[in-house]
């Protein structure tokens, strides 16, 4: 992966903003929510500035036990070709089972069944895509039981069984370090971080004892320091800061993307 700095997620809500916001070296944008044949404007001058789009999907559903849905790849390879994005993402989860749909972002059991289902749909969503496919940890409340690998045994089998690459969210790191007793920093040391595609940050808070990634709050300073401690073993190509409501000032948001490059 080419270096791709600083970024920040960009939302129809603040369109302006991100045009406007100082440091911010590339975005990412929901691909569920655009249409490849009709871009945002924003988006379309982003992209005539230079700046790198990146397509993030969150529907494929590759942890799912039922085949990828090859409308929801093809959108997505679409939308990539023609933002000419350097990279394409999803999710280490499922969102749909037995015609049913979560609504959440889903962990996959630690099985090596399940492994080879997900290895079997990644394979599927590569060969419809023109660019490198990456996989992002998730945040969860709770985990399967009858683990056969931890989390960065499976990864690393995923990242090596399929060549993908790595979307590291450390703001997930932390939240299942509070809600499930993980050791971050150990996941750090074992995770395949060669194969990182670039990282995300965001916020949260607690609630009745549950930490939440909600993507509204400001990123605390754990998680900031969490992308400290990835930083000690590798440089990201790219973070990027997540925000996806209650959206605060654009001289807040410049603060935090400037606290994310000082970490760097």
């Amino acid at each position: 992966m080419d270096a791709l700095g600083v970024g920040i997620g960009w939302r129809s809500e603040i369109d302006i903003t991100v045009e406007r916001l100082p440091g911010v070296d590339f975005v990412e944008v929901v691909a569920e929510n655009l249409n490849p044949e009709a871009l945002p404007e924003s988006v379309v001058l982003l992209r005539e500035r230079g700046m790198p789009v990146l397509p993030h999907a969150v529907s494929l559903s590759v942890g799912g036990a039922e085949p990828v849905d090859l409308k929801r790849v093809e959108h997505l390879a679409k939308l990539a070709d023609v933002l000419d994005a350097p990279v394409a993402s999803d999710h280490v989860c499922f969102v749909r089972a037995g015609g049913l749909d979560s609504g959440h972002l889903m962990p996959v059991p630690r099985t090596r069944e399940a492994l080879d289902v997900l290895v079997a749909n990644v394979k599927t969503v590569q060969a419809n895509l023109d660019v490198p496919f990456a996989l992002e940890n998730i945040a969860a409340l709770l985990e399967w039981p009858d683990a056969e690998l931890t989390e960065a045994q499976f990864l690393g089998e995923l990242t090596e069984r399929t060549d993908c690459l790595l979307l590291v969210d450390v703001a997930n790191m932390y939240a299942n370090a509070r809600n499930l007793n993980q050791d971050p920093v150990k996941l750090l040391d074992e995770l395949p971080l060669e194969r990182v595609a670039y990282v995300h940050v965001a916020g949260g808070e607690e609630n009745n004892g549950v930490y939440h990634d909600t993507h509204t709050h400001p990123v605390l300073p754990e998680v900031l320091d969490l992308l400290a401690e990835l930083v000690k073993r590798t440089k990201p190509p790219g973070v990027l800061l997540e925000r996806d409501g209650d959206y605060p000032s654009d001289a807040d948001l410049a603060a935090e993307l400037q606290a994310i490059r000082e970490r760097l």
